[in-house]
């Protein structure tokens, strides 16, 4: 009878050890999938440092990578490039992250990364400013490392479940 009992304790033990590694094991897979991003690159924007256009410069917003077709755009996340510096800016956050060029992989005109947001790649910045002006949102921003301000010009995207 004994060994019965010793039996059933050690097989619930199992049953709860494997659940308990299944539910911390299970959000994490999904976690790192939901966080992978296809840059686009955004043809109408501008961008400007100290109101002039750098040598180089580029507009990416991303899609959220998923089982559907790559059709919901993050609005609130922006990828600038600055001659060879590349910026991920968090417009809800009001943060900017240093970008290093491995951490994107080049599909195109486009980008695939991970999720690019790590906090000891902040940037220093002041003097935020976001307003509409009309067809586009007009972002500027001192950034703290230059002491230079940066003015992206990102036009609204259509809301086409309006025409539905």
């Amino acid at each position: 009878m004994r060994q019965v009992w010793l039996a059933l304790l050690v097989f619930t033990a199992t049953l709860l050890a494997g659940s308990i590694a299944w539910r911390i094991s299970g959000p994490i897979a999904v976690t790192r999938a939901d966080d992978q991003f296809h840059w686009k690159q955004v043809t109408q924007g501008e961008v400007k440092i100290d109101d002039k256009p750098p040598i180089g410069s580029g507009l990416y917003q991303p899609l959220k990578k998923g089982k559907k077709k790559d059709t919901d755009i993050n609005t609130n996340l922006v990828l600038v490039l600055l001659g060879h510096r590349y910026l991920m800016i968090d417009l809800k956050a009001k943060a900017i992250y240093q970008v290093l060029p491995t951490d994107l992989k080049a599909e195109g005109s486009d980008f695939e990364s991970d999720d690019l947001a790590q906090p000891s790649r902040v940037v220093p910045t002041s003097d935020w400013n976001s307003r509409d002006v009309g067809p586009a949102e007009l972002i500027t921003v001192t950034l703290g490392d230059y002491g230079r301000t940066l003015t992206i010009e990102i036009p609204h995207t259509p809301d086409l479940r309006a025409f539905y």
